[in-house]
């Protein structure tokens, strides 16, 4: 008989009723989009938040940066790396003691393969190349691991607007020995062409790389970093804080490069993101 008027009850309470009598701290995640390809970056929101709490997540081993989005609301950014295996990867939210989990479906991605010929002395290093190889990649290791604050404002915008030459992801075959993946976008231009920043940001390094030349990373808070190479010179230097679409520097082919284009990539908490899909996510 009880359990009789308990659905009576159920039954004849208003949708409002039933909203009012969810926890009040309850918090819902939203994932956008939900379904990606290696390299692609992707946004979490999370709605109903106390307004003491802040919420935490992880995801393939990364922590992930929120930022307020409004009222009881926060976001962040994350990215399926490009060594993630296809499948479904659980992301795991928590907010104080409450805790959900929403999940990304990475799909099967099968790399392009490019033949590139470089001289030489670019695809077999030296020892003394050797060594200043492994003193950059450290170095850059390093401040991908840096935190700040948020400064970016709005979604980011590509550099360069000319046709793309090499696509993200792209497997290339050097001198028909050497294998890497292409980790950026090459972008068309002539020697001398204005680029741009991509969004607002400190600049956090400006120097002469072995493979990419005259490079230049803008950090731009939350772990989030755009890295511009071979480069033919810069007209702004390491600590200078900059806005979206100042010019930064000017497109060259210095480094391992085979002419003058832009190399423009994006790291997001030390994950390699495709450039195109990140500037299309709405921030």
């Amino acid at each position: 008989m009880r359990k009789l008027l308990l659905l009576a009850c159920i039954l004849f309470l208003s949708p409002a009723a039933l909203t009012l009598a969810a926890p009040a701290d309850a918090f819902q995640v939203r994932v956008e989009p939900h379904t990606v390809d290696p390299g692609d970056p992707f946004l979490i929101r999370i709605t109903g938040l106390g307004k003491e709490l802040y919420p935490e997540a992880s995801f393939a081993g990364r922590t992930l940066s929120f930022v307020r989005c409004g009222e009881e609301c926060s976001a962040a950014i994350g990215a399926a790396d490009v060594t993630l295996k296809p499948g479904r990867h659980k992301i795991t939210v928590s907010s104080g003691k409450k805790k959900r989990r929403a999940y990304i479906t990475v799909r099967h991605h099968a790399a392009p393969v490019i033949h590139i010929a470089v001289p030489p002395d670019k695809a077999t290093l030296s020892p003394g190349d050797e060594e200043r190889v492994v003193r950059e990649e450290y170095l850059l290791k390093t401040l991908w691991k840096e935190q700040t604050d948020k400064m970016w404002t709005g979604s980011f915008e590509l550099p360069l607007h000319n046709g793309i030459s090499t696509q993200f992801g792209v497997k290339r075959i050097i001198n028909k020995e050497k294998i890497s993946f292409h980790r950026g976008i090459d972008i068309r231009g002539g020697k001398g062409e204005e680029v741009r920043a991509s969004n607002n940001g400190t600049i956090v390094l400006s120097e002469d790389l072995f493979f990419g030349g005259n490079t230049l990373i803008v950090s731009h808070g939350m772990g989030i970093f755009t890295v511009y190479m071979h480069l033919d010179r810069f007209c702004r230097n390491a600590g200078e804080k900059v806005s979206k679409g100042d010019i930064i520097g000017f497109v060259g082919s210095t480094g391992r490069s085979t002419g003058p284009h832009l190399h423009f990539g994006v790291k997001v908490q030390d994950a390699s993101v495709n450039p195109v899909a990140f500037t299309k996510l709405k921030l």
